[in-house]
């Protein structure tokens, strides 16, 4: 098991009056770039479509037009579920590493995905549900479940639910909900087939439906992580350090946990399973901004997105006219990225 040991060093008013400015700006052009690939998201795929003729049908939307018609009815809500899913998975990512105080820590080690996928699995094998909007409601109650068994073992004995304990529980509870699920895809083919591309992860085929059903799950996880900015700041300064400035510890890593779990639970839901996305931008957003959690959840919120897009954009690009499902390519981008970062990080074995 590893811990991370944050920088924090003190400056001086003027120091920091600058650095806010820098970090500000930051966001800005974050925000300018990924509306940018948006753009992008929305003029790719098996029918080429120019950015100006993108922009025409987003503020002169004609229904007769063809390109239009496509740009709206399939491109824009796979877009906007990619935004808000990215935007989910990087806040609950930073807000488990916070919490836990582990380098390593994602929406999967805590089981979240490992219950959302069982559910859906469930659902399709038992009560025979096909439609990708039943996926949203089973997937989430999973994802619910699974982190309350998660966190009720690790807090059994003494000292609770600490980082270390939670990391255990989540690992042993996520190969025993994996282990079920593989039985029961591999003993019915139909089940396997429903949710191949689901299980997988991606953003294909998403509605406006699906973004209205998860929009205020998102949003309520949202507003919650970002409140936890303070609460994290000492809790990555140890249990003890948090506990000395009056801060209670359980309540906060309790207020952090719900807030992933709603984040990861609903994006889970609306587009599968997706990896590295939640593990590797935190890293990224930490370097840029630095220890503190009032920007590195801003930063990891804008650069998820852009992450998932871009990988949304390769994946359709690279395999015209059809498309690799977007939890492959984030795998692949995901992984050398945060071997490297995890290379320069000060990691210590416990």
């Amino acid at each position: 098991m590893l811990i991370w040991r944050p920088d924090h060093r003190p400056t001086s008013e003027g120091g920091r009056a600058r650095a806010a400015a820098r970090l500000a700006l930051g966001l800005l052009l974050l925000a300018l770039a990924l509306f940018a690939l948006a753009l992008i998201s929305l003029a790719t795929g098996a029918r080429a479509i120019p950015l100006e003729n993108v922009w025409a049908a987003l503020v002169a939307f004609d229904p007769n037009a063809t390109e239009h018609r496509i740009v709206w009815d399939l491109r824009l809500p796979r877009t906007i579920v990619g935004l808000m899913v990215g935007a989910a998975l990087g806040l609950a990512g930073a807000v488990l590493q916070g919490a836990t105080r582990n380098p390593l820590a994602d929406p999967s080690i805590l089981g979240i995905h490992a219950g959302a996928s069982l559910a859906v699995v469930l659902g399709v094998a038992l009560l025979g549900m096909t439609q990708l909007s039943s996926y949203v409601w089973l997937a989430f109650a999973g994802a619910g479940l699974s982190m309350l068994v998660v966190y009720s073992v690790a807090s059994v004995g003494r000292d609770g639910a600490t980082p270390v304990k939670l990391a255990l529980a989540g690992a042993a509870i996520t190969a025993v909900l994996y282990a079920i699920i593989n039985a029961i895809l591999l003993t019915s083919p139909r089940t396997l087939d429903e949710v191949r591309f689901w299980q997988v992860g991606s953003l294909s085929g998403r509605t406006v439906d699906i973004a209205l059903q998860v929009a205020p799950f998102l949003l309520i996880g949202a507003l919650l992580a970002l409140a936890t900015a303070r609460l994290l700041d000492g809790l990555s300064m140890g249990d003890d350090v948090a506990r000395a400035i009056g801060q209670r510890v359980g309540l906060s890593r309790g207020l952090a946990g719900l807030a992933a779990v709603v984040l990861a639970g609903a994006s889970t839901a609306a587009a599968g399973p997706i990896a590295f996305v939640g593990l590797t931008v935190p890293h990224v957003a930490r370097a840029i901004a630095g220890p503190s959690y009032r920007w590195i959840l801003p930063y990891s919120m804008l650069l998820a997105p852009i992450l998932l897009l871009g990988a949304d954009v390769i994946g359709r690009v690279i395999a015209t006219p059809g498309e690799v499902q977007v939890g492959i390519v984030t795998a692949f981008l995901g992984a050398p990225v945060f071997m490297a970062l995890v290379r320069r990080r000060k990691l210590a074995a416990l």
